[in-house]
């Protein structure tokens, strides 16, 4: 007997697996990137280890990130048509949360061509304290999927 219901059948749980699986990628790219940011701020612009840096970032947002961000948001979507989740208060938070730390995301990707730039626009600290949201925002959106507390 069938216990999946909408449109995706017996793939619904091979979706929700690869889902989960590219938000994996997807936050150890963005629990990293932003680490090497702070490592990177502290080299002299135009050096080799800046250059270095530079080469390093680049690889973690092309090979890592964008592509792990566009996989989970095709399968999440997918998963959000399939259970009938828009509407439901708990889904539309974590929507949100997901739209932040795409945007996050896209800062990271601003900020490291600053750096290759050889601009240092934020202190070191203000560095370290970013590297926490998506920690914050992983535990808030897993805690709305598990939970559902509204």
């Amino acid at each position: 007997m069938n216990n999946w219901v909408g449109f995706l059948g017996n793939a619904y749980p091979w979706v929700t697996a690869a889902h989960v699986t590219f938000v994996i990628f997807w936050m150890a790219g963005l629990f990293l990137l932003p680490r090497f940011y702070v490592y990177h701020h502290a080299t002299a612009a135009g050096s080799v280890e800046d250059r270095a840096w530079i080469e390093r970032n680049s690889r973690v947002r092309s090979i890592i990130l964008t592509p792990a961000m566009l996989i989970v948001w095709a399968l999440g979507l997918l998963l959000a048509f399939h259970i009938g989740a828009f509407g439901q208060h708990w889904f539309d938070a974590k929507l949100l949360l997901v739209i932040g730390l795409t945007g996050y995301q896209g800062w990271l990707g601003a900020y490291g061509r600053k750096l290759a730039a050889g601009q240092r626009p934020l202190a070191n600290r203000t560095l370290r304290i970013m590297n926490e949201i998506p920690g914050i925002a992983t535990a808030l959106i897993v805690v709305l999927v598990i939970v559902k507390p509204f």
